[in-house]
């Protein structure tokens, strides 16, 4: 019997591959047996699938995967799922991945276990004292079979600069994108059919040792799962309403507005809620000094356009600085629009021709009004605007491989 087993290594970036036979993951090294002659062929699927650290050539550790079993989602199993009809809620998919590691140490040894319930103690520190960031990013089916990321790398740079600010160990940057690699492998069946949604990917790294007084946690755990999800707004491309929050803020300068921390969120749900009610789809939030400058939505940046120039607020420290963000600045100026980041004032708002969100839920939405101090402003008249519609639909083919990858963005998983 052949064995089940797979490798990966974090330095090489070689990835596992199927057996066009019969779907089986295949190890990308042509003598595995000299890096691990003692396993054994698996005969089912197993509980856990490690990622021990290896000691390679040059000293360094790395997360390497060791084996998954045969009968990891491979692309024969169908899922009971109307593709059609997806929304941005949480599915529950086969695996999550998750590492640990004390504090003053380094992340090492990682696995892949059934997605669930963890355990974690009253007093750790993210439950106490918020210690905690998120990512999130997603994977596309091509019509091909391919697997697509978008910038993983990007997100694992975020969490680390998030993780100093948050006095908290990181993985780094290749441990992050082999950990979403191997995540998504594993989850592959719930990767919606081209054009039908993305499997949305959220790392999250916490405190989740134990600890009393006020302190760093002793423990932390870097964790992965995984959703199908389709459009973040009911609206989908459609404009969204939104309206400008005078009295609650978001961020202030010197706090924590710059790094994707839970806290952040947690904060805007009071305006967000009570702007849902209303009927707005979102709150925009204004600077809170001056009380006059854009910083974000809720968890989306926002561009201001104006004739042929696109403006952006400026990223110092309370606006976290977004991946879809930052792209669609480069594809803006690919494509003969002039980029402006700076402090981006209401009275601008309100006097623009476009405006619209960014993030990775949304991708870009459209905003078709604004209502500030109760009066509403609205854009255009037949629905999308130009400007919205041409960067969205030059990020997106990006993203799911329809168009050439002149950046050097994708990373391709098979």
């Amino acid at each position: 019997m052949e064995s089940a087993a797979c490798f990966s290594n974090a330095t090489t970036g070689r990835l596992p591959h199927r057996n066009a036979a019969d779907g089986t993951l295949l190890s990308p090294f042509r003598n595995p047996t000299r890096l691990f002659s003692s396993l054994t062929p698996l005969k089912k699927l197993p509980d856990q699938v490690r990622f021990p650290c290896l000691r390679t050539a040059l000293g360094s550790m790395n997360a390497s995967a060791v084996r998954i079993g045969t009968t990891i989602s491979t692309e024969n199993e169908s899922v009971d799922l109307d593709w059609d009809s997806l929304g941005f809620g949480l599915v529950h998919t086969d695996y999550m991945y998750t590492m640990k590691c004390s504090r003053g140490e380094s992340f090492c040894e990682g696995e892949l276990v059934p997605f669930g319930n963890i355990e974690i103690s009253p007093s750790a520190g993210v439950l106490n004292y918020g210690q905690g960031l998120f990512e999130g990013l997603k994977a596309y089916r091509k019509a091909d079979g391919n697997i697509l990321l978008f910038r993983p790398e990007e997100n694992g740079t975020r969490m680390m600069m998030g993780a100093e600010r948050m006095c908290m160990p990181s993985p780094s940057v290749a441990q992050f994108v082999e950990a979403v690699k191997a995540t998504v492998l594993a989850n592959e069946r719930w990767i919606p059919p081209p054009g039908k949604g993305s499997l949305y990917i959220r790392p999250l790294l916490m405190g989740s040792g134990s600890v009393l007084g006020l302190a760093p946690a002793p423990e932390y755990t870097f964790l992965i799962y995984v959703s199908p999800v389709g459009n973040y707004f009911k609206e989908g491309l459609s404009p969204i309403n939104l309206i400008v929050e005078t009295e609650m803020h978001r961020a202030t300068p010197g706090g924590t507005g710059g790094v994707k921390t839970i806290g952040n969120y947690a904060a805007v749900l009071k305006a967000q809620s009570a702007a849902k009610a209303k009927g707005y789809s979102d709150v925009l939030y204004l600077d809170s000094v001056h009380k006059k400058y854009l910083e974000e939505v809720s968890s989306c940046n926002v561009f201001v356009v104006k004739g042929n120039t696109i403006s952006t607020p400026a990223i110092k420290g309370t606006i976290l600085p977004g991946i879809t963000r930052k792209s669609i600045i480069d594809v803006a100026l690919t494509q003969g629009f002039q980029v402006e980041e700076k402090a981006v004032t209401v009275d601008e708002l309100l006097d623009a021709d476009e405006v619209f969100c960014t993030g990775t839920a949304v991708v870009v939405s459209p905003v078709g009004s604004i209502t500030y101090l109760g009066k509403s402003v609205s854009y255009g008249s037949s629905g999308v605007g130009l400007v919205s519609q041409q960067l969205y639909t030059a990020l997106t083919q990006l993203q799911m491989g329809l168009t050439q990858d002149k950046m050097g963005w994708v990373v391709e998983l098979k």
